[in-house]
């Protein structure tokens, strides 16, 4: 299933909308303004919070949080001494972690679990200039996860970016 993100609307404090591949209303990101840090929430249509993003405040590394119920769901990082430059590691609460890896800021990277393709994130399918898919490959997949996922590592980027 492909979701369609609008980039310019990752603005803090912005409302926008996720829609699926035929239109659909399927998530709306709602942004925190006037918070001490960066926060989130990903809701669902019918307004229940799904995940909640937030950058961590204290800690060596550009880190970002996903809760689920209030608790930690995962911890997203830029993976150390990696050659890539656009490598991230996702260390899910149960032990597990997921993989981030290709060109964020292009918009065309890939979240792997054990070297198997949970999701694609890509423009290729569009014409817009700040418009990109997040393409969840495996069925069985959680959908507000992986576009948490995407979103942390792409706002992580636009930081580092931006401080450089």
């Amino acid at each position: 299933m492909k979701y369609l993100v609008r980039d310019k609307l990752l603005a803090l404090g912005d409302d926008y909308w996720i829609e699926d591949e035929r239109g659909r209303h399927a998530f709306l990101v709602d942004g925190k303004a006037l918070r001490l840090r960066d926060t989130l929430e990903l809701k669902d249509p019918d307004g229940r919070v799904l995940v909640t993003l937030r950058q961590k405040m204290f800690s060596l590394r550009d880190a970002m949080t996903i809760e689920r119920d209030d608790r930690p769901l995962a911890t997203v990082r830029r993976k150390r001494l990696s050659l890539l430059r656009n490598h991230f590691r996702v260390a899910l609460a149960d032990g597990t972690g997921l993989d981030v890896s290709g060109r964020v800021l292009d918009r065309e990277f890939t979240v792997e679990y054990e070297d198997e393709l949970l999701a694609h994130i890509s423009r290729q399918w569009f014409h817009v200039r700040d418009t990109y898919a997040v393409n969840v490959v495996r069925e069985d997949a959680d959908p507000a996860l992986l576009i948490a996922v995407a979103v942390c590592v792409i706002r992580m980027a636009e930081r580092e970016r931006e401080g450089d």
